[in-house]
């Protein structure tokens, strides 16, 4: 008898986005049309992207919980720059472009304060990126004094709602940084450190690993993401809210992760795997909403695929 197990593991990731898609072909209305195919690829993207930062975390054997807590940050101090509330600038450009690049340095700084955290106290990730997703948020309300941030420049709001041969911008901007991983993860040697310390962070270290930088490196590419992540939403919604920017996005990145393929006790990763991951998560959430299924279904479905993931990886080292 013919044992397919080995091959549902390999490829059954892909073979679920493909059901799904074939499904809803045959029973969703106005499903093979640009508009829900543009729809639900900018409702993946900020979770492929924050789940990017996350998959090199737990390529590690680590975690991070405060990556919802950086998008707010980011989120919110960005509209800070261009429209002139810090301090004035000579034109909307200048201030779009500091309005980018401080706030994913800056979520990238604090993703960094976590991998030191880690590092210099021997504390689990966990715990300490804990202290971010709690303080996190808090630094993004006072920053705007809990206010809503409401603004309308379009120059910034390409990032997520213009469009690049048809297809949206952060689309793009998903594609460029899913792919930049994959190759870094695969194709050098800080690549195979990552996965290094993730199988085994005692001999890695033996073998000569800088663990402690491998370590503080994804920690502030996981931020330097969320930073990116906080700006699409940001740019999406006309607004920056520091109470919902980001809300949730820890576990779904989590999520898209664990049904992607990624071990989540480390030592193997997949970027192209959690990209499909989150494509799974989100065609399951659009099936069920465009059938009739109150959305409080998807988040139960959402549950059993972790479950369904993580007993798979269970019986592969079984």
């Amino acid at each position: 008898m013919v044992d397919y197990s080995p091959l549902l593991r390999r490829y059954g990731v892909f073979l679920a986005v493909v059901l799904l898609i074939l499904f809803n072909l045959a029973v969703t209305p106005h499903f093979a049309t640009m508009q829900t195919l543009s729809v639900n690829l900018t409702q993946v993207c900020t979770i492929v992207i924050v789940g990017v930062g996350m998959t090199l975390v737990i390529a590690t054997g680590g975690i991070d919980l405060s990556v919802g807590a950086l998008m707010a940050i980011a989120g919110a101090m960005s509209p800070m720059f261009f429209t002139g509330e810090l301090f004035p600038v000579p034109n909307i450009y200048l201030g779009i472009a500091l309005g980018i690049v401080f706030p994913i340095i800056i979520a990238s700084f604090f993703g960094l304060f976590n991998g030191w955290l880690i590092n210099r106290f021997s504390i689990q990730p966990i715990i300490a990126t804990l202290v971010l997703f709690i303080a996190g948020r808090g630094i993004a309300q006072v920053s705007t004094n809990g206010d809503l941030q409401v603004f309308k420049v379009p120059e910034f709001q390409a990032i997520a709602i213009g469009r690049v041969l048809g297809v949206p911008f952060q689309v793009w901007i998903m594609v460029v940084v899913v792919i930049i991983a994959a190759f870094v993860l695969r194709r050098t040697v800080f690549g195979r450190q990552v996965l290094a310390v993730g199988g085994n962070e005692e001999a890695a270290r033996l073998s000569g690993v800088p663990v402690k930088r491998v370590k503080l490196i994804v920690y502030a590419v996981s931020g330097f993401c969320s930073g990116i992540a906080g700006l699409i939403v940001i740019a999406m919604n006309s607004a920056a809210d520091a109470n919902l920017i980001g809300l949730g996005m820890e576990l779904d990145a989590i999520a898209a992760v664990a049904v992607g393929g990624t071990l989540l006790t480390g030592g193997r990763a997949t970027i192209l795997g959690t990209l499909l991951g989150a494509l799974i998560i989100q065609l399951v959430r659009y099936t069920l909403l465009a059938n009739g299924v109150p959305d409080a279904a998807a988040l139960v479905v959402k549950a059993g695929l972790i479950i369904l993931a993580v007993w798979l990886q269970r019986q592969e080292h079984a």
